[in-house]
């Protein structure tokens, strides 16, 4: 039977991926036309693409930057989408109920409709609601830390930047979504099956979320005092828990929450890994510009620091 869903999505998320990887070494390659000093128009316009914040460069149009306070945006999309799609996902799996038609119409289009019964389609259904949950409490997570622990600087992030992170989190949950097949809905309640891999799923999911949060609080105290109150917007070395291993340990905890709902949905979808390694990518790419940040302003920074993943 068709599988054409399965290379549709994982090309699509290969494309982002291929892209940030592309950047990633030329960064690293410090190829001349991509100097790291932006100047010139082809590599302006590439080192726009790939910095914000406190790796930007002077110079840039300012009609095509956003602040980067603006990343809460990205997370109030997420909580409002994913939390629709996971509620809809929920009426299906729990009450027997269909899924809104264009969900239908969209996997007919991508042949999702017609999979083989014999794919574990219960469990399909189990691991994309946990997955989408997982998706979810993630951005509600992040938007009461932008919202309530985050100090942001005065930094600016490119348009372009800004309309594909609205986009990843869009994309994101219609990928969880388009993992279930449409044509089981027999009017009957299903039961949530819970897998050995479920469980190793939400525990590293937790694990590095916790991580994360610790790190995020850690970045927000090099800008308050012991009050709590905003004292300054500008950078300094953070120091404590996964600090001591790399510059960028946030970044880190992301990849591992993605690998954490690769692992919730069964090892083996091809789709959800091709959007880890978007992840992966982004998240080096930006770390990598993040430890050249520390290592030229700080002349104590810690040497033995890797940028992303630790002793890599």
């Amino acid at each position: 039977r068709s599988r054409a869903m399965l290379p549709v999505l994982a090309a699509a998320w290969s494309l982002p991926a291929a892209a940030f990887l592309a950047a990633l070494m030329l960064l690293l390659l410090r190829a001349p036309a991509w100097r790291s000093d932006g100047r010139g128009g082809v590599s302006n316009f590439f080192h726009q693409l790939i910095r914000y914040g406190k790796t930007s460069l002077p110079g840039w149009d300012p009609n095509y930057l956003v602040p980067k306070s603006w990343f809460i945006h990205f997370y109030v999309v997420s909580v409002v989408w994913n939390g629709s799609l996971l509620y809809w996902l929920f009426r299906a799996e729990f009450l027997g109920e269909s899924l809104p038609s264009w969900i239908q119409d969209m996997h007919h289009a991508l042949h999702r409709d017609s999979q083989s019964e014999d794919m574990g389609k219960y469990s399909e259904y189990s691991s994309a609601l946990l997955v989408l949950l997982l998706l979810w409490l993630h951005s509600c997570r992040r938007l009461a830390e932008c919202l309530w622990t985050s100090v942001f600087s005065n930094g600016f992030i490119h348009i372009v930047q800004y309309y594909y992170g609205l986009g990843f989190y869009i994309a994101v949950g219609s990928t969880v979504l388009c993992q279930v097949p449409t044509n089981i809905r027999t009017g009957k309640e299903l039961s949530v099956q819970i897998r050995w891999y479920h469980i190793v799923g939400i525990t590293m999911y937790i694990w590095a979320s916790l991580h994360q949060h610790r790190c995020l609080v850690i970045l927000a105290k090099l800008r308050k005092n012991k009050s709590g109150k905003v004292v300054r917007l500008s950078y300094d070395v953070p120091f404590g828990d996964w600090f001591e291993s790399v510059s960028c340990p946030h970044y880190f905890a992301e990849l591992l929450i993605y690998v954490s709902m690769a692992i919730t949905l069964g090892f083996q979808n091809v789709t959800w890994w091709c959007v880890v390694m978007c992840v992966l990518f982004n998240q080096a790419l930006a770390a990598v510009l993040s430890h050249e940040f520390y290592l030229k302003n700080f002349r104590s920074y810690p040497k033995h620091r890797k940028a992303f993943i630790p002793r890599v």
